[in-house]
């Protein structure tokens, strides 16, 4: 269907919070079957420390109504942009007057890098028509799989840990959640993606504010000290969410990675969720996607991460 109302495009503010959920709810239910986005999630992402909000966002609107979405970020080393584009079906004009805007954006912010390039995360089904990115030069390099399992209090019990093995949880100690931290950089360095980012940068990515660090755990082993972590959280309206599993490269093979898994299963049925989900890179060497759907996890939808070079323009 062809557009016929002007389309007018400004920057986000945090008073747009509500209609940027509301749109990101329509695009989930298209995409997946049900709204996934909560409030407080955009309004983190919208007072985001590093996000400058009067270059970096942009929302489309037709007739008066928000259709679009985009923003763009740098905290993925020199060159690195990376961005999230929305929007809804049959307004082409829009999604590609918000590429058009990101891509300029993203250039300047990669300037003078020797590699730059921008990526967009999309389900694999977007409500965005494809052959718009693959039309400007956009290419799949990755895909993810978003993974959820069913729990129940009866069924998910506390597991019995590997032997040795012991949790701590992070909940008042300081020192324990920079060595958290420390586990997590350590545990994800070699996967696609991971940004290695120092402590407070991390905790402003977390948006640690609404962290419930009981909920984040350490796991050691006599002799070996701190072998794992496990990083989660339950801010989200839908289910449970596992964040980071992460075991010393070392140590696997050894259950831990099970044993952490069942213990998040078991602890957010006690809680009174019903599903707990995680995101997995499907080209993970470490086998963490066959881990996974050996612990009853299944497909909820995918994504891939669509990458633009970014040469500069003549």
């Amino acid at each position: 269907m062809r557009e016929t109302h002007p389309l007018t495009v400004r920057p986000a503010g945090p008073g747009d919070a509500s209609d940027i959920c509301a749109l990101l709810n329509a695009v989930d239910v298209i995409e997946t079957g049900r709204p996934d986005t909560d409030l407080g999630t955009v309004e983190a992402d919208l007072n985001h420390p590093g996000t400058d909000l009067a270059t970096d966002s942009w929302l489309a609107f037709q007739d008066g109504r928000l259709v679009a979405c985009a923003l763009v970020w740098t905290d993925s080393g020199p060159g690195g942009v990376d961005g999230d584009h929305y929007v809804l079906p049959a307004h082409p004009q829009a999604a590609v007057r918000l590429l058009e805007l990101m891509e300029g954006r993203a250039r300047e912010l990669a300037a003078g890098a020797a590699q730059g390039r921008l990526r967009l995360r999309l389900n694999i089904e977007p409500t965005l028509d494809l052959s718009l990115l693959t039309a400007r030069g956009y290419r799949a390099v990755r895909r993810h799989h978003v993974m959820t399992r069913a729990l129940a209090p009866a069924a998910d019990r506390a597991p019995a840990p590997p032997p040795g093995l012991t949790l701590r949880h992070c909940g008042t100690d300081e020192a324990d959640r920079r060595r958290a931290h420390a586990l997590v950089e350590e545990t994800f360095a070699a996967h696609f993606g991971h940004v290695e980012r120092a402590y407070e940068p991390w905790l402003d990515h977390l948006d640690a504010r609404t962290l419930d660090w009981s909920l984040v755990w350490i796991a050691s082993l006599p002799g070996e000290g701190d072998v794992g972590v496990l990083l989660t959280r339950d801010d989200r309206t839908t289910m449970g969410w596992l964040s980071r599993i992460g075991v010393r490269e070392d140590l696997r093979g050894r259950g831990i990675g099970g044993y952490l898994l069942r213990h998040a299963f078991a602890v957010y049925a006690a809680r009174g969720r019903d599903t707990v989900g995680l995101g997995v890179d499907t080209g993970n060497e470490t086998g963490a996607l066959a881990l996974y759907e050996a612990h009853g996890m299944r497909l909820h939808h995918a994504i891939d991460t669509w990458e633009l070079p970014l040469h500069p323009q003549g």
